[in-house]
């Protein structure tokens, strides 16, 4: 008796501190749709900027093509916000391509690499990472971006399911 007794007390403990661990968890995770708001939000903002904001890298772009955009947020300022709404500044990837006219995606202009988008003005500016003549890509990067999305920036990129939903919007605009 006394060793189910202490079964059902040791079953109770790992139980408690797995609701506590769980529930610890969840208070430190970001609202359900938040991420996904974020995203949505810098993907239609690159989609509709003026393409004159995308020349970054030299690259001209034709004026009346649709860009088609792939993002990756890395994080956000403040980060403890739960409401998109008061979300300043957006730090992440993206990766556009121009859609011109039965063009496939391998030929495609694209424009790619980190990406600043601060919120607080309408529309959003673009700010993004790029070395000049006197500063390389990756200083300019950490002069940019915050420690833990500047990591980030210098290893990851679109997982796999964005890149694969920008290839089949980049067909569509395409007419491919």
């Amino acid at each position: 008796m006394r060793t189910t007794m202490h079964r059902y007390a040791w079953a109770a403990a790992v139980l408690l501190a797995v609701s506590a661990g769980a529930a610890a968890l969840r208070i430190t995770e970001d609202p359900p749709d938040l991420q996904q708001q974020l995203t949505s939000r810098m993907r239609t903002t690159l989609e509709e900027a003026d393409p004159a904001t995308h020349q970054h890298a030299g690259h001209a772009l034709p004026q009346s093509q649709a860009m088609v955009c792939g993002v990756r947020v890395y994080g956000y300022e403040p980060a403890d916000v739960t409401a998109l709404a008061d979300v300043r500044t957006v730090y992440g990837f993206h990766m556009c391509g121009v859609a011109e006219p039965l063009k496939p995606w391998d030929v495609a202009v694209k424009l790619a690499g980190p990406v600043i988008l601060t919120m607080s003005t309408d529309p959003p500016g673009i700010e993004v990472v790029e070395a000049s003549e006197d500063v390389k890509f990756v200083d300019r990067l950490q002069q940019m971006f915050p420690e833990p999305y500047a990591r980030l920036a210098m290893t990851e990129a679109l997982s796999e399911a964005e890149m694969t939903d920008l290839r089949g919007r980049y067909d569509a605009a395409a007419g491919l």
